[in-house]
């Protein structure tokens, strides 16, 4: 997978080089590629930003740096081209899962009051938003949707069963994980973990997941379907 990213602060990344990412940066997994917006940018002064029309407070980015910056980037438009918004689709396991199948994508970020709508009109073919509040920069989002699709790259999590038992994965929340010791602070680990009995376990554990989920996330039960498939 190649990931294309268009951002004022490139260093915001450096990230992305440790841990599971850095390492499956380093075998080839995937391939990061920085793109400095201001480098496009043909105001004498690099500015990328401007005062919006019709007035109000603060900045809006302006089209021509993005614009430039998108096509230079992928002049065949071969990417996905992804916009972090606040205003964009709200990200879940299942969108995850499906731009973990392309093979390019590309993040536009977006910062102050966002970018002139005619970029995303000209250049974007979806928009993305990680949640129901406002961060300081579109790259953060970015930074936790590289995180999320590039765990399902076969090789990078090493365990390619890592992400089947995880929270989302089967539209519910994940059941509650214990290890040693066996008693900690006066809290035991469920006697039904430790007897070996596999059918018993993944029982409990169906039980606890929907029990979590009902308490915290019942929005997550409206598919009642999956719920008897999954009890079945």
């Amino acid at each position: 997978m190649i990931i294309d990213i268009i951002t004022l602060f490139p260093e915001i990344y450096s990230v992305l080089n440790e841990s599971v990412l850095g390492r499956a940066q380093n075998e080839n997994m995937f391939k990061l590629n920085l793109h400095h917006l201001r480098d496009y940018s043909e105001d004498k002064h690099k500015r990328c930003d401007d005062t919006p029309y019709g007035g109000g407070v603060g900045m809006v980015m302006t089209p021509q740096p993005l614009h430039s910056a998108i096509n230079a980037t992928d002049p065949n438009r071969h990417a996905h081209r992804i916009y972090l918004s606040p205003k964009g689709k709200l990200l879940n396991q299942q969108t995850v899962v499906r731009l973990s199948k392309i093979d390019h994508i590309m993040l536009v970020n977006g910062y102050f009051e966002g970018i002139d709508e005619r970029i995303i009109s000209l250049d974007i073919d979806e928009e993305i938003s990680i949640g129901d509040y406002i961060l300081t920069s579109g790259d953060f989002a970015s930074l936790a949707l590289i995180s999320a699709i590039v765990r399902y790259i076969p090789g990078v999590l090493g365990n390619a069963n890592s992400t089947n038992e995880e929270t989302f994965s089967n539209g519910l929340l994940e059941y509650p994980q214990y290890t040693r010791p066996r008693t900690f602070m006066g809290e035991h680990v469920p006697d039904v973990l430790l007897g070996g009995n596999h059918r018993e376990i993944a029982k409990w554990r169906l039980h606890s997941s929907l029990s979590l989920t009902k308490t915290r996330r019942p929005d997550l039960l409206q598919d009642t379907t999956n719920i008897k498939k999954l009890e079945d």
